[in-house]
């Protein structure tokens, strides 16, 4: 016989089990994928003796493994559903991000936070011949990308300099941020603008303007990039607002709602 709290309903209707798996496995990813389980009790507030019985689970169903440590990691099966639930937000950025290319004439970008990298989904090129590619699936750490700017944006400063002590913040061009306090400081600017930019901090020649995707079901940032002589101040100027404007509508397509118009 099951234990009593596996079988019990959560407040929500739902399995209470299953939400605390799923709880689990998003506080793993809080804390860079790796974790103990006396990190992961005080984390979550759940009893060990539960958290040790949903893990051996996790870990049976290849959800999480055991490290030679006895610390926990997300398991290679997540890898297979991320991608799988990439597509689809891929599939319905890409309208969003042709307005942002009609609109603006540059390279539109989406990408999401997955772990402590920055991984591009989905990318509408511009129709110019000199233009910005990003290859859909690759993963950069975010200090030095627009993209990953907004989305940090949107995390408390003490997460977001624990993510920074993991990832270390190497620097692409002579213009990339390097300490954590700058990088902290650049992010009130982008809460206070409502947008961030790289301005040649990942590649010199280039920059990128970027905004989160409120609401997101995973944090998801869009972005538009250009050569630096095109994307100048007067031209951000103009992206931002249109950026901020198609990621509500963005969000309100994840969401399965309609537009207001």
């Amino acid at each position: 016989m099951p234990p009593t709290d596996v079988r019990r309903p959560s407040a929500t209707g739902g399995v209470q089990s299953l939400e605390r798996a799923f709880a689990l496995l998003e506080h793993m990813a809080d804390a860079g994928g790796e974790t103990g389980l006396s990190e992961l009790a005080t984390s979550s507030g759940l009893p060990l003796p539960t958290i040790h019985r949903l893990m051996r689970t996790l870990v049976a169903c290849g959800y999480v493994r055991q490290q030679h440590n006895r610390r926990y990691a997300l398991g290679p099966r997540l890898i297979r559903l991320g991608e799988s639930a990439a597509r689809p937000l891929a599939t319905w950025a890409r309208p969003h991000l042709a307005r942002l290319v009609d609109e603006t004439g540059e390279t539109a970008n989406m990408a999401l936070l997955d772990g402590d990298d920055v991984v591009y989904v989905a990318q509408v090129p511009s129709r110019h011949s000199m233009r910005m590619f990003t290859e859909v699936g690759r993963r950069v750490r975010p200090h030095a990308t627009g993209v990953g700017k907004a989305l940090l944006a949107g995390l408390p400063d003490d997460e977001v300099r624990a993510l920074l002590a993991r990832t270390g913040m190497p620097a692409a061009t002579e213009r990339t941020i390097t300490t954590p306090d700058a990088f902290v400081a650049a992010l009130g600017e982008v809460r206070a603008d409502g947008f961030a930019l790289d301005d040649n901090e990942q590649e010199i020649g280039v920059r990128c303007v970027a905004v989160l995707v409120p609401g997101s079901p995973t944090p998801a940032a869009i972005s538009v990039s250009g050569p630096a002589g095109r994307v100048t101040d007067e031209a951000t100027a103009r992206m931002a607002p249109l950026l901020r404007e198609v990621a509500r509508e963005l969000a309100a397509a994840l969401a399965g709602t309609p537009r207001q118009g």
